[in-house]
């Protein structure tokens, strides 16, 4: 019985609906004078339908003159009053076709919903894949997972670090930060201290070709002096003190920043003193070089390219309008922060664990694996922190300070899929440095592209053992054959990803080889030569 009266009352509706929202519609279309016309005649008509007999008798009896001029004016009224309620007429007329149209659309969902959802109706009407299949899954949204990934990666963390409290108690010692044996390593920070004077001799170097004192092959010898100098000094200095390994490794870090530096320095010079050669002889350059190279030989732009956040020398660089001094000060909390949690991990986690452990080469191999896999995860926590601390943190507040604007200190090298792409997008200030210095400089030279990348790798192979080996005492090669083994890698990766034409497998792949078969055992390997070495010291 619902049912039927909802019909009726619908079909009433629609009823209602054929005939006042046409009157609507022509009321719409017509003059507005005419609307009112029409609505004032109808007034009248309804009020001479509800009039007694009696007026008709007044009009009809009425023959003077008085009784036409009375009725004139009495038809002047009426017309006046009519028009005045045909426009609250209209306006009614309007609500009621708006209230009309909300009920038909009403009528109209109701005859969808019943005609959509009957039994008889199909569900099934084209073809649909399910949300996790191949062709689906890299097309939607997974927020819900990746929230679900934090969850559980906290809950698990946290189980950890009360496990590891409970079983290995507080093991962060007071000297963790600085202790009396610092004071052993001021040697380091006066070597620290004196790098500049490499730059300031290839200042002035520059300023004696500037001046035509000295030719070119002499200025590149000058160059190729100091830049080895500035690696040799460091290197001397650490290896003839028993200092710590933290700080040799921040001062041959230094150091290489400051060769890779002179390195950029001196090639763009030259390169620009080629360019102004050109230009004497009337040669055709491209219009985005800029070739006026004395002008560019200051103290000033080589004291700012020293202390910015870049490897590549150039005369001046794109420069942010303003300093945030805020952003600064949130930016070295977060530095803070972050540095002390690497530092409780490293002495809460992986000191235990490397202490525990045997050599990776030497030992039990299924107990070498279960180290290895045991230190995998927060050695990756640490190299997180380290980069996050380093590339985003550190250099961005140095190019704030700097107000320096190019500010692309590495890509999403998390998605890559190769090797390769690890390694373009990591570090980018090294990977700019290695391509504009080495890679274009042996293509223009008629080397061939396996041949520049693996230079490069040489290159990086040699500084990563340097950073090392050197403050570690001990050259074992153990990093030069890691960033070696790059090379063959870059090829496998490269061969796979062809093959399965797959993001997934090549990132899945990389991330295999960087979490576990990578730093890891290098961790292991390095720590028991280290333990070794000093065993046999004693």
């Amino acid at each position: 019985m619902a049912i039927s009266d909802m019909l009726e009352s619908t079909d009433t509706t629609a009823a209602t609906t054929t005939t006042l929202p046409h009157t609507g519609s022509d009321l719409r279309k017509r003059p507005a004078a005419a609307v009112t016309r029409e609505v004032s005649d109808c007034t009248s008509k309804i009020k001479d339908s509800e009039s007694d007999d009696s007026a008709r008798e007044s009009v009809t009896y009425s023959g003077s003159e008085d009784s036409l001029l009375g009725k004139s004016c009495e038809d002047d009224r009426n017309h006046t009053g009519a028009a005045i309620e045909s426009e609250n007429r209209t306006t009614t007329v309007n609500d009621g076709g708006k209230k009309i149209a909300n009920s038909q659309d009403r009528g109209t969902d109701f005859n969808a919903a019943k005609l959509s959802y009957r039994p008889s109706a199909p569900a099934h009407r084209r073809i649909k894949e399910s949300p996790l299949s191949s062709d689906l899954i890299f097309r939607q949204s997974h927020a819900g997972l990746f929230n679900l990934c934090i969850v559980v990666l906290v809950a698990v963390n946290s189980r950890l670090i009360i496990e590891n409290l409970m079983k290995y108690g507080w093991l962060i010692r007071t000297g963790f930060w600085f202790s009396s044996r610092s004071l052993r390593d001021w040697p380091l920070l006066m070597c620290c201290l004196t790098l500049p004077i490499f730059p300031l001799a290839a200042f002035i170097v520059e300023r004696l070709v500037q001046q035509k004192y000295i030719s070119e092959p002499v200025v590149v010898l000058l160059h190729v002096i100091i830049t080895t100098a500035s690696v040799c000094y460091p290197v001397f200095v650490i290896l003839r003190c028993d200092s710590a390994v933290l700080f040799g490794v921040v001062l041959m870090l230094f150091a290489c920043i400051v060769w890779l530096k002179l390195v950029s320095y001196a090639h763009t010079n030259y390169d620009m003193r080629a360019l102004t050669k050109s230009i004497e002889k009337e040669d055709v350059l491209p219009s985005s070089l800029n070739p006026d190279y004395p002008h560019n030989v200051s103290f000033k732009s080589l004291t700012y390219f020293m202390v910015a956040p870049t490897l590549c020398y150039q005369p001046c660089y794109p420069r942010t309008p303003a300093l945030r001094k805020r952003w600064v000060v949130r930016q070295l909390l977060k530095l803070i922060i972050f540095t002390g949690v690497m530092g409780f991990i490293i002495e809460q986690y992986i000191n235990p664990i490397v202490k525990n452990s045997q050599h990776p080469l030497k030992g039990n191999l299924l107990y070498a694996i279960e180290r290895v896999l045991k230190l995998s995860v927060p050695n990756l926590y640490v190299w997180l922190c380290m980069f996050y601390c380093f590339f985003h943190l550190w250099l961005n507040i140095l190019a704030e300070l700097l107000r320096f604007g190019d500010r692309e200190f590495y890509k999403d090298w998390w998605n890559a899929k190769t090797v390769e792409e690890y390694w373009r997008m990591w570090n980018m200030p090294v990977h700019k440095w290695m391509v504009r210095h080495i890679y274009f400089p042996c293509l223009r030279n008629g080397i061939s592209k396996g041949v520049a990348s693996l230079i490069a790798f040489l290159v990086s192979a040699v500084f990563h053992e340097l950073c090392i080996a050197v403050p570690c005492h001990m050259f074992k090669l153990w990093a030069f054959i890691g960033i070696m083994l790059q090379v063959p890698l870059v090829m496998i990766t490269n061969y796979l990803q062809n093959k399965f034409r797959n993001s997934m497998v090549g990132n899945m792949i990389f991330w295999f080889i960087f979490c576990i078969l990578g730093q890891p055992m290098c961790v292991l390997l390095y720590y028991h030569d280290l333990m070794n070495r000093k065993g046999q010291t004693e």
